[in-house]
């Protein structure tokens, strides 16, 4: 039999092509306004029996199918979610200028931060959403999950997650012990936070008292969880996300 080689570049491009052209969103796009702005979110249904609901957070890139993906794949667990857009409707920077000015932005307005977030947890419930709710983000998506858990309290929010995210506690803010519980998956090889700043987070936990649990994938970079990117690490991302799913089970 005659043997077709390419070269291994070529087998990861047609990788991911196919990985691209695969996927076919379950959910619908949402349009929705905050003071008069307007956004457009993302939701899908894990169906009649849903056990509870997740909201994400987007990284620096903006709401994409990369959330919307991750929304399907929780989606058919049986949980619904909602993917919340923090930048506008139809701003999904593509440089890293306008990347880094779009989290900026946030960054330095926490107050809209939390808004805009609180906001978009509103629009879930008016999808349907169910009320016991899992806040999860990557990257700048989970600096934004840990900043609503220092300084939003409610029965409905049953947990906290971070995929690579960012991990510092402003000055002037920290949890309290009525803080949810708390995940996070971290890359050992993550050159943008440290594990510094992971065990310091994990310090200001244990001494508030908080229910955490911290993933460390050695070998992963920062955006580890990223797929088709060239930061994506497969064993990271697969034990990551197993540790996650049994973490929302336990939550949920």
């Amino acid at each position: 039999m005659k043997k077709i080689l390419f070269p291994a570049s070529t087998i990861v491009l047609m990788s991911l092509a196919q990985a691209t052209f695969a996927f076919s969103p379950a959910g619908q796009d949402v349009a929705y306004s905050i003071n008069d702005e307007d956004f457009e979110g993302y939701f899908v249904s894990g169906g009649d029996d849903a056990q509870g609901s997740v909201l994400i957070v987007h990284d620096w890139d903006g709401l994409d199918d990369y959330e919307r993906e991750r929304a399907d794949m929780l989606a058919e667990k049986g949980f619904d979610v909602f993917a919340l857009d923090l930048f506008g409707e139809g701003n999904r920077p593509q440089t890293v200028e306008d990347k880094r000015a779009a989290t900026n932005r946030l960054y330095e307005d926490r107050e809209r931060m939390r808004a805009l977030t609180l906001g978009g947890l509103s629009q879930a419930r008016q999808q349907g959403a169910a009320d016991n709710t899992v806040i999860m983000g990557y990257c700048f998506g989970g600096a934004v999950a840990l900043e609503i858990a220092r300084s939003y309290e409610a029965e409905d929010i049953a947990a906290y997650a971070s995929f690579h995210g960012g991990l510092t506690t402003p000055e002037g803010q920290a949890y309290s012990s009525d803080t949810a519980p708390i995940f996070i998956a971290h890359g050992g090889a993550d050159s943008s936070v440290s594990l510094g700043d992971v065990a310091t987070l994990a310090g200001e936990l244990e001494n508030a008292e908080v229910t955490y649990e911290v993933g460390i994938y050695s070998g992963a970079p920062h955006a580890f969880s990223v797929f088709g990117s060239d930061a994506y690490h497969e064993r990271a991302d697969r034990r990551s996300w197993q540790a996650f799913t049994v973490w929302l089970e336990d939550m949920l």
